[in-house]
């Protein structure tokens, strides 16, 4: 299949692209004897597991269903963490995890005994209350009231008794220098108890594969870890995975002009980008440059009767048509894994580019899709 013939609206991913990621992660993995997971979470392809096996350590889960994918098709170390467990789940999220990671002490004493009793790990997640965050609260952890992890305050070292690990996640889209001082807050709060541990997970949010990453800083971190309290170390970013490596393919539907000019999409920034409003952000869009950078400048917006369902403004060389194909880039990660039927809206098809540069289809959705939600 070639690239104009592939239906709109149509996520892509690229092997190709895929693979780099993932070799600068596994790279990572060889040169410090650390164990790197992919967080589910953020980008739950199937279709790409094996691929992901061969440089990867295995799956971060958030809940049953992403346990069971992570343990059906990635089939390596899964670990999960929940803010709280069900009890009508807990069995079966145990049996396919290696480490479950409890969010409070409450939890560790209700859930323990059944994970140590199946030969699996008990981990427990600390808040070192270290905000790092600028301008995004709602992605901050360590946010004043945050329900994530344990506090200082409230860390209780008699109840450690069973448990193997620590897991903290503050991070979002950050390099490796919040880390450092993440990593300083931790050995502050919590480093009287880290030498009787076997673990530590430093969670996702690294943008390991993103160019001005610092690698080296990050592998240092690693090692002080490994070397001060004779860690195993995890990591398990989700957007380093597939970063970069997937893009939205569109249609121009219809054109107007209030104020503005204005481009109808048949794709949908609350339904198919929802983190564009959510973040918020404005994804990169092939060809085109800021507003009034170009000679035509355009509002994109969706086909739902949310007012606010606008992806941005870009200009272009040439004026739109309608027909035109447009290409959102990095739209593989936190798109697939939550867009919405919103309106009725249909989902974007999936599509793989592999490294031959051919384009298939993985999966196309229907009627039935919207239907069968709801009822």
């Amino acid at each position: 299949m070639r690239f104009e013939e592939l239906p709109t609206p149509c996520y892509v991913v690229d092997e190709s692209l895929l693979e780099q990621n993932l070799k600068t992660l596994n790279g990572v993995m060889e040169r410090t004897g650390s164990k790197i997971l992919l967080a589910q979470k953020a980008f739950s392809m199937s279709t790409m597991y094996p691929l992901i096996r061969k440089y990867l350590s295995g799956t971060a889960s958030s809940g049953l269903y992403e346990a069971r994918l992570g343990h059906e098709e990635m089939g390596k170390e899964n670990h999960v963490f929940s803010p709280a467990y069900r009890e009508d789940e807990i069995d079966e999220i145990i049996s396919y995890c290696d480490h479950i990671i409890f969010n409070s002490f409450s939890q560790v004493e209700k859930f323990k005994d059944k994970v140590l009793q199946a030969g699996k790990k008990v981990g427990l997640r600390i808040n070192p209350e270290h905000s790092t965050q600028v301008g995004h609260a709602i992605y901050d952890p360590c946010s004043p009231g945050s329900r994530f992890g344990v506090t200082a305050k409230n860390f209780r070292p008699e109840l450690l008794d069973g448990v193997s690990g620590l897991h903290f996640h503050t991070l979002c889209e950050q390099n490796s220098d919040d880390l450092e001082t993440t990593l300083n807050a931790v050995e502050e709060k919590f480093g009287p108890w880290l030498s009787q541990l076997e673990w530590i997970n430093f969670g996702g949010g690294h943008h390991i594969t993103r160019e001005d990453y610092d690698i080296d800083l990050l592998e240092k971190c690693i090692k002080r870890m490994q070397d001060q309290y004779g860690l195993e170390v995890y990591l398990e970013p989700g957007e380093a995975i597939a970063l970069n490596a997937g893009y939205l393919v569109t249609t121009v539907l219809d054109k107007l002009e209030n104020d503005i000019e204005i481009a109808i999409l048949d794709t949908s920034a609350t339904c198919h980008m929802p983190d564009v409003l959510e973040m918020p952000y404005r994804p990169p869009l092939l060809g085109s440059g800021e507003a009034n950078e170009k000679p035509y400048t355009y509002r994109l917006g969706g086909q739902t009767c949310l007012a606010g369902d606008v992806i941005g403004e870009y200009s272009f060389d040439q004026p739109l048509q309608n027909g035109d194909r447009l290409v959102f880039g990095d739209m593989a990660i936190y798109t697939m894994v939550k867009n919405t039927t919103f309106n009725g809206m249909p989902l974007p098809a999936i599509a793989l580019k592999d490294k031959n540069g051919d384009y298939r289809i993985v999966r196309e959705f229907g009627y039935e899709n919207f239907k069968t939600r709801l009822a």
